[in-house]
């Protein structure tokens, strides 16, 4: 028999039904109790939204079931009986979560609010728990039964896929997390820096000295992913763990990405390689800006001008003419729509009006060869060699040696290159600096960690690297949003397409002084438009 087949005797008659995940799959207790509320063959005439009185009823039994503990019976009420019964059942066994009482809400047509008030008990400790969550009520496909619309938010609103409950003694002990000036670190003053507080949390909680208590986390799946506390029923001592976060920056950072949906920031102190802020607006709580992976762009040609100049082939004031178009092995590249081409034009001039053709012109000449990006970026830049130790995970970015078109669209940004906003700050760090310092959130004077370490750029090569962004952010498609920033500015502008959204990414890279930024929004538009103002905010604060 196929799997997810499920056979049973019912009145003497052999029944054969599929269990699971699809809509209306047809459910065992159901079919014994007669909570269906109608025989079959009225259910399956039944089509269209669930009506009011479908809702109150359905949402009904499946409160009181879940209220009593009756996980398989609640579950029964619901379009994904084997993942209901398997969450439902860890809040009552796993959780420990008892004397559950739940108040409905007002429905809203087939969405109905709820209210949760409950007990978790564990090892002689016990503590109260409230929330607020909904649910909503669909019909089923096959059965034309009103049905709760399985998600594990009905649960509990933070709980996502593949999440479940647990209530023990924390495997790591909790720690106090403070800044660079000592001040304390709290995902309530700095609500995008808990998934960041956990993973320090997950890593450095013994060695920074505490002794755990008593917690109900959410566990995530996947290997790595740290637990998320909800409830602490008895406090263990936290120890104490330095981090290089400065304050005002992350403060800065915290409000400029609620400008944006899915934005991303990092700051790094580039004489130190220290991360001074990183922040992510974000609905499912990863951390994008050190983990994500991304077509950076045209901010990519900050490291594609290094590989020309390393390389002999042009300097700032060297030729890179920028033509209306150009073809690379059969693909056509075009600037923006509103681009003068320019056949006069310097590296100068073509890198702060962001022009693709001159780069993609460019990149032909002798002696550059397919690796030769890939080989500026490990060597001048630390770039995608894996061996980043932040002191969390991260991203360490990824410029593979490529042929065909992809060669020309990796020089400006897309194609196979990725990046996170992390690699960007960096790549802005060195560019600077003509030396790559890892950016790292944890001194390695904590664990004994080895930094990653690259060659950097020459001298030369920085100082025009630097006078180009000074350029971008002056006079070139870098200077709306930097206006207005005092002190020694630079920056460099980027727009990615991605397969299958209709705007283009948003990206962004900038120093003022001794701080340099990344950011990343998938709100769309040129670089300047979203995540200009967002870098330009955390540049403002000075680090």
């Amino acid at each position: 028999m196929a799997k997810g087949v499920k056979v049973a005797v019912i009145g003497g008659v052999f029944a054969v039904m599929v269990g699971g995940a699809g809509y209306g799959a047809f459910n065992i207790v159901s079919a014994l109790t007669g909570d269906g509320g109608t025989s079959g063959v009225a259910a399956e005439e039944k089509s269209g939204p669930p009506g009011k009185d479908e809702v109150e009823e359905t949402s009904a039994k499946f409160f009181a079931a879940w209220e009593k503990g009756e996980a398989a019976r609640a579950a029964g009420y619901t379009n994904n009986d084997a993942a209901a019964e398997q969450l439902l059942t860890a809040f009552g066994d796993d959780a420990h979560i008892t004397d559950v009482k739940i108040t409905p809400g007002t429905a809203n047509g087939t969405t109905v609010p709820y209210t949760v008030k409950a007990k978790v008990a564990y090892d002689g400790k016990s503590e109260p728990i409230g929330y607020q969550s909904k649910l909503k009520v669909v019909r089923g496909l096959t059965t034309g039964r009103a049905l709760v619309d399985w998600q594990p938010a009905v649960v509990h609103p933070e709980l996502k896929k593949d999440d479940t409950l647990v209530t023990e003694k924390s495997a790591n002990p909790p720690i106090e997390a403070v800044g660079r000036d000592g001040t304390e670190l709290t995902k309530e003053k700095y609500p995008s820096l808990g998934p960041v507080l956990d993973a320090l949390r997950a890593k450095y909680g013994k060695e920074a000295g505490g002794t755990p208590g008593i917690e109900l986390v959410i566990r995530h799946a996947g290997e790595g992913v740290a637990d998320t506390p909800l409830l602490t029923l008895a406090k263990g001592k936290p120890g104490k763990l330095t981090t290089t976060i400065s304050p005002g920056a992350q403060a800065a950072a915290e409000k400029a990405v609620k400008r944006f949906a899915q934005s991303s920031v990092v700051a790094v102190k580039p004489s130190s390689g220290e991360v001074l802020a990183v922040a992510n607006n974000r609905t499912d709580g990863f951390n994008a800006a050190f983990e994500g992976q991304a077509a950076p762009g045209s901010t990519m040609k900050i490291l594609t001008a290094a590989m020309l100049i390393d390389n002999g082939v042009t300097s700032m004031n060297g030729p890179a003419p920028c033509p209306d178009t150009a073809v690379w092995q059969g693909q056509t590249f075009k600037n923006l729509t509103d681009m003068k081409p320019n056949e006069d034009a310097t590296l100068a001039n073509s890198f702060m009006r962001s022009c693709n053709t001159a780069f993609i012109k460019l990149i032909d000449e002798k002696p550059l060869t397919d690796a030769s990006l890939t080989q500026e970026a490990e060597q001048r830049f630390g770039l995608g060699q894996d061996n980043w130790k932040t002191g969390i995970v991260s991203f360490d970015g990824s410029v593979p040696a490529v042929g065909g078109p992809d060669r020309a669209a990796g020089a400006i940004g897309q194609g196979q290159v990725q990046m996170s906003p992390l690699n960007m700050a960096s790549v802005t760090a060195t560019a600077i600096t003509g030396s790559f310092r890892q950016p790292y959130l944890v001194p390695p004077e904590l664990d004994g960690r080895q930094l990653a370490r690259a060659e950097g750029l020459r001298a030369s090569t920085a100082a025009q690297l630097k006078q180009m962004m000074r350029l971008t952010a002056t006079q070139g498609t870098a200077m709306e949003a930097m206006r207005g920033l005092g002190g020694d500015i630079g920056a460099k502008t980027g727009s990615a397409e991605v397969d299958g959204n209709a705007k283009s990414n948003s990206w962004f890279t900038g120093f003022r002084g001794d701080i340099a930024a990344a950011a990343m929004t998938e709100e769309g538009g040129h670089g300047g438009d979203a995540a200009g103002p967002i870098v330009a905010a955390v540049l403002r604060t000075g680090g």
